[in-house]
């Protein structure tokens, strides 16, 4: 099968994180926050290499204090990240080399993703092109007017919350984030980029502890979690 690519892009600032230094290198017990993320994907067998996606003047710190001194094997570029999360998958995207076939895309500060996510993912990917990672909402969601007066009850059961890892073919979210770019296109993540394509995206039921690190409530769930199975 051909190679399998996880880009990580970890270029944000965390702003609302409150930190002196961007929140994917806060430490939990010790190790920063990107190593636990990266932990799930270097062991994962199905995963031949990594693609790290950090801001520029963050390169060398990345690559000294993370997958250096972690001994992340399966990192084989640091990209330099872009103003938005967008702008650095597109860098990331054009770094893959022409032998893989597969990309997945995970958020570097959302470490609590299980292997067993990663490989329903990938396994949804290889039939059906490109699959997402999500979960039910569980309360009901209005839609509301610029005055917030409420327009609209959405059915609850049709509705999910996304996350990441989100796997496609190569071919497929290379032709998205190309026309995206040609176009101005701006999406919320990467599947709606395919999406406008007109491409169908499978989902795949999640883990309601995957979250995405970005306030400090956020980080003390991951260190009571990553408590619970040291």
């Amino acid at each position: 099968m051909a190679k399998v690519t996880a880009l990580i892009p970890c270029a944000g600032q965390g702003k609302r994180m409150g930190g002196s230094i961007s929140k994917q290198y806060m430490e939990i017990f010790g190790r920063p926050l990107l190593a636990y993320t990266l932990d799930k994907f270097q062991g994962h067998s199905m995963i031949d290499e990594i693609i790290l996606i950090p801001r520029r003047e963050e390169i060398a710190y990345c690559d000294k204090e993370v997958v250096k001194k972690y001994g992340f094997t399966k990192v084989a570029a640091l990209v330099p990240g872009g103003e938005e999360r967008q702008d650095s998958v597109w860098r990331g995207l054009y770094a893959l080399g022409e032998d893989t076939g597969w990309v997945v895309i995970h958020d570097g500060v959302r470490p609590l993703v299980t292997g067993s996510v990663i490989s329903a993912a990938l396994e949804t990917a290889f039939l059906k092109g490109a699959a997402v990672v999500g979960v039910p909402v569980k309360d009901t969601v209005k839609r509301v007017n610029s005055d917030l007066t409420v327009s609209e009850t959405p059915p609850r059961e049709s509705l999910w919350l996304v996350q990441t890892p989100q796997v496609f073919r190569k071919d497929i979210v290379l032709n998205a984030y190309q026309k995206a770019s040609r176009l101005g296109w701006r999406g919320t993540d990467d599947a709606s980029l395919v999406e406008r394509m007109g491409v169908k995206v499978q989902m795949v039921r999640g883990e309601y502890d995957n979250i995405k690190v970005t306030t400090p409530e956020d980080l003390i769930l991951v260190r009571e979690t990553v408590r619970g199975v040291r």
